[in-house]
C-alpha cells in the first residue's frame, strides 16, 4: 500500500541535493554508444538509410563504433558527451556490453565493445574512469569526475565456457545478468515461452560469479532463475533494473516476494522510468516512476531500493540519443528477433511516453519526484546511490 508522505524537500532544494549526492545509475546501457549524435554520425546514419538499411539494429554498431572515434578525435564531441553527464548528475552509470544478441558472436562483440570503452576513457583523460571497486565509485565521486560499471546483461558471451568468467573479469565486468528475455544456457529469461529456472550449468556459472566478486543481477531473468539465484549465490544478488509486478504487471516486473527475499539476503532492487514497465496508461508522468520506488521501499526497506533508469533518449524503451527515421523498426522482421519483446504486447510502441524523463540529462527530476513523496534527505542519499555503493563494496570490494 502506497502511503504518501507531505514533501519535505522544495524542488530546489532536491536539485541541490542531487548535484551534491552519490548519484548511481544501476542501468544506463548506452552510455558509451549513446550518449553522443554529432553531425558527422547524422550523415553516416543517412547514408546507412539511402542504402537501404531497414532496420535501427543494422545502423546501432556503426552509430556504435562512430561515437567512439569521435570521442577519441574532437574535443567538441567531448565536450558535448560530458555535458550530458553533467546535467543528468550521475556519478557511476552501469554500462552495459552484452545484451539481447544471438549466441554466435557474442563473445567478440562483447570484447569489442569494452575494448571501446577503455579506448574512450583514455580519450576523456580522468574525466571518466571504469570501475572495479567501491573505492573507484567513492574516488570519482570525490573528484566531481565519471565512474562506468562495466556490466553484461547476458550471459551469451560465456557460451559454455566457465573460463571466460575470469577473462571478462579481468577487463572489468562487474555485474552480469544471467538471461535476457530469452533462454540461454544459464536458464529462462521473462518473456519466455516457459518460465523454467536455472540449469545445472546456470548454477555453477553463478558460483563462478561469486568466486570472481561480479554481482549476479537477474533483471530480465524468469522468476524461477531468480529465486533459483538466491538459492545458489553465496553473496547477495540485484535486480538492477526493473518495475514491481505488484504496482502494475509486467513481464518484465517482479513479485513482492522474490524483491523481498533479494533484499533480506542483503540485495538492491533498481526502478527503471521505461513508461510501458510502470505504467499500463499511454502517456504518464514521474509519478508512475515514484509509485514503484515507494511501494518496493514498503516491501523492501529504505535500504535496498534505487535507481537504474535504463533509458538514455527519446522513446518507448532503452533509447539512444542518435535519431532514427521515424518509424524505423529495431529489428528486421525478416530474421529472428533475439531481444524477445513483443513490441504491442510488452508495451513498447511509440504511443508509451514518459513525461519529465526525454534524456539522460533529465535524470535530476528524478531526485524531484521522490522527494515529493516526502523522502528526507537521508533517504534520497540511499535510494539515489548509497544503496548500490553498499551491495557493490559487499560483492566486488
Amino acid at each position: 500500500m502506497l502511503t504518501r508522505r507531505r514533501p519535505t524537500l522544495t524542488p530546489e532544494e532536491a536539485r541541490r541535493l542531487h548535484s551534491e549526492a552519490l548519484v548511481i545509475d544501476a542501468q544506463q546501457p548506452p552510455a558509451i554508444s549513446g550518449f553522443l549524435f554529432t553531425d558527422r554520425m547524422r550523415a553516416a546514419l543517412a547514408e546507412c538509410v539511402r542504402r537501404g538499411a531497414v532496420a535501427r539494429d543494422e545502423i546501432a554498431p556503426r552509430m556504435a563504433a562512430m561515437a567512439a572515434r569521435e570521442l577519441r578525435r574532437s574535443p567538441e564531441a567531448r565536450r558535448q558527451y560530458l555535458d550530458l553527464w553533467r546535467r543528468s548528475g550521475v556519478t557511476v552509470a552501469c554500462g552495459t556490453f552484452s545484451g539481447s544478441h544471438q549466441l554466435s558472436g557474442a563473445f567478440e562483440r562483447a570484447s569489442e565493445q569494452i575494448a571501446r570503452a577503455y579506448g574512450v576513457v583514455d580519450a576523456l583523460e580522468g574525466e571518466l574512469t571504469i570501475v572495479r571497486r567501491a573505492a573507484d565509485i567513492e574516488r570519482v565521486h570525490r573528484e566531481r569526475t565519471h565512474g562506468l560499471v562495466i556490466d553484461f546483461q547476458n550471459t551469451t558471451p560465456f557460451a559454455d565456457s566457465l573460463d571466460r568468467i575470469e577473462y571478462f573479469h579481468n577487463l572489468g565486468v562487474r555485474m552480469v545478468q544471467l538471461t535476457y528475455n530469452l533462454r540461454n544456457l544459464v536458464g529462462d529469461g521473462c518473456t519466455e515461452a516457459y518460465q523454467g529456472g536455472l540449469s545445472h550449468f546456470g548454477r555453477e556459472v553463478v558460483r563462478c560469479l561469486n568466486e570472481f566478486g561480479i554481482l549476479v543481477d537477474v533483471s530480465h531473468c524468469s522468476e524461477r532463475v531468480g529465486w533459483d539465484a538466491l538459492e545458489v549465490s553465496t553473496a547477495p544478488i540485484v535486480v538492477s533494473h526493473s518495475c514491481s509486478k505488484a504496482v502494475c504487471y509486467h513481464d518484465r516486473g517482479k513479485s513482492d516476494e522474490l524483491a523481498k527475499a533479494i533484499a533480506d539476503r542483503g540485495g538492491f532492487f533498481g526502478v527503471v522510468v521505461i513508461a510501458g514497465f510502470i505504467s499500463a496508461e499511454r502517456e504518464v508522468s514521474l509519478d508512475a516512476f515514484a509509485d514503484h520506488v515507494e511501494h518496493l521501499v514498503n516491501v523492501c526497506g529504505i535500504d535496498h531500493v534505487g535507481i537504474g533508469t535504463d533509458k538514455a533518449g527519446p522513446g518507448p524503451g532503452t533509447e539512444s540519443l542518435v535519431e532514427y527515421p521515424a518509424g524505423m523498426p529495431r529489428h528486421d522482421p525478416a530474421t529472428f528477433d533475439w531481444a524477445g519483446f513483443r513490441l504491442a504486447e510488452h508495451r513498447l510502441t511509440n504511443d508509451h511516453r514518459l513525461r519529465g524523463y526525454e534524456n539522460f540529462g533529465d535524470w535530476p527530476n528524478l531526485t524531484v519526484a521522490l522527494a515529493e513523496r516526502g523522502f528526507t534527505e537521508e533517504e534520497l542519499r540511499k535510494l539515489l546511490g548509497l544503496n548500490f555503493l553498499r551491495v557493490f563494496r559487499a560483492v566486488c570490494g
